[in-house]
């Protein structure tokens, strides 16, 4: 299975940062937020990723490219022009990165990547949020339903949008804002492919038509995930998880 991960947004929250380089390549400790996403996709056996780009979309192509290198002991042989690796504690991931447009929506990401899914179910997240989330546990939820789309709900904020969730899980509705006792889009969505069918265009927002058609359908469930979640929206979240990290209490290294 693959994993998508969203990259291709301005930040323009978090412009201190993001004027410099897309969100997903802000660091939280030695490591861009990208790197944190796809660890712990990883340590649930998922390691072939594509990722969709638009805002500076050439510094995750840098990163990428080099990554083998930066994480390698090397002799460089400068007479000869040779290059030899001792050691590596490179990944081993299969990362494809995608242009998909500098202005193209959320939707309209997927639907550029399409071809490079195969037409199976595949994982999709937003490249600016990190969380403990059990990827095995939410592959076996959205396996046993036979729904179109599972979508990790978290307990509500005010500042975002609110699902309405039954009593069997399915998601029935959205409200603008949230309230005590709702949940709100936590990203870690389970995809199947014809998902894609409900996407028009480059202007489609994932979380509105598509999203919307698919629940007048009964078409989304919602995996409840109650442990660590955050959106690294602004300066002051930024700071929150790099202290995580740094103190060696970051809840989302669910990996050795």
């Amino acid at each position: 299975m693959k994993a998508v991960i969203l990259a291709g947004g301005k930040g323009t929250r978090i412009t201190e940062e993001s004027r410099f380089r897309p969100k997903p390549m802000i660091e939280i400790g030695p490591h861009p937020l990208i790197w944190h996403i796809m660890k712990t996709y990883a340590a649930h056996g998922i390691t072939d990723f594509v990722v969709c780009c638009g805002y500076k979309g050439f510094v995750i192509k840098e990163y990428f490219a080099n990554y083998y290198l930066h994480n390698s002991d090397v002799t460089f042989d400068m007479g000869r022009n040779e290059m030899q690796i001792h050691h590596t504690t490179s990944e081993p991931w299969r990362v494809t990165v995608v242009e998909t447009g500098l202005e193209t929506m959320t939707g309209g990401r997927l639907k550029r990547i399409e071809h490079h899914l195969e037409a199976k179910p595949f994982c999709m997240t937003y490249g600016d949020g990190l969380a403990n989330i059990d990827i095995t546990k939410l592959l076996a939820f959205h396996r046993a339903h036979g729904k179109l789309a599972t979508m990790t709900t978290v307990p509500a904020e005010g500042r975002y949008g609110a699902a309405v969730i039954d009593k069997g899980d399915s998601i029935t509705a959205f409200q603008e804002k949230a309230s005590g006792g709702t949940w709100i889009n936590g990203g870690y969505f389970v995809l199947e492919p014809r998902v894609l069918d409900y996407i028009d265009g480059d202007d489609t927002h994932w979380e509105i038509e598509p999203m919307r058609s698919l629940v007048g359908e009964s078409e989304v469930m919602a995996y409840r995930h109650s442990g660590f979640w955050m959106a690294m929206d602004h300066l002051r979240e930024k700071e929150v998880l790099d202290q995580l990290w740094t103190e060696g209490r970051a809840p989302w290294k669910v990996w050795p």
